[in-house]
């Protein structure tokens, strides 16, 4: 059985204008993992659209979660954001979302390795950089919490996306890269 997976992983506007693709792209390098595919884009809304799928099962999830985090912080969802319907605030999650990747360059990466979707998950760390643990990319160089973030109407800067499973990684892979793009290579110390 062959465990070796691609996955992807976008290194953000705030992370590119932060200047920290070099130490991103560093961490995913010493563990193993192999860049197979690499490049800086700076897309539009079309295809930010189709990679933050409007699927009511996500908005709705991602509603619920928004819900319980202005509960844990004793705020009210509906006096900052108008609603507390989770379908309407997922939309508009995924909204900010698509605002934010399309707001400037973004560096697309596509990473081969065993278990790779799983290890690059576990890297970076929680989405929101305030509970995201040290020693995760996001818990080392993340700034923002989830909730500054809604009160101001926007997506959190988190500095990277990463494929969240395998069938996902698929999809993302057919989504940023077009086969020609793609590399098979040899590391050092690759069975040759």
């Amino acid at each position: 059985m062959d465990f070796v997976q691609k996955t992807v992983v976008l290194v953000k506007p705030d992370g590119v204008k932060r200047g920290l693709v070099g130490e991103i792209l560093t961490r995913f390098e010493k563990v193993g993992l192999k860049i197979v595919a690499m490049k800086m884009v700076w897309e539009d809304a079309a295809l930010v659209g189709e990679h933050y799928k409007d699927d009511a099962d996500y908005h709705k999830m991602v509603g619920v979660k928004t819900l319980e985090s202005y509960s844990k912080y004793g705020f009210d969802a509906g006096e900052t954001l108008g609603t507390t319907n989770p379908l309407e605030i997922g939309k508009l999650v995924r909204k900010w979302n698509m605002d934010f990747l399309s707001s400037g360059p973004v560096v697309a990466i596509l990473l081969e390795g065993e278990n790779s979707v799983e290890i690059v998950r576990k890297m970076m760390g929680h989405t929101f950089p305030q509970v995201a643990v040290p020693g995760t990319i996001r818990g080392d160089l993340g700034l923002e919490s989830a909730m500054a973030s809604n009160f101001k109407k926007r997506s959190t800067k988190n500095l990277v996306h990463a494929s969240g499973t395998v069938d996902e990684a698929e999809f993302e892979r057919k989504l940023w890269f077009r086969e020609k793009e793609i590399y098979d290579y040899k590391r050092v110390g690759e069975d040759e």
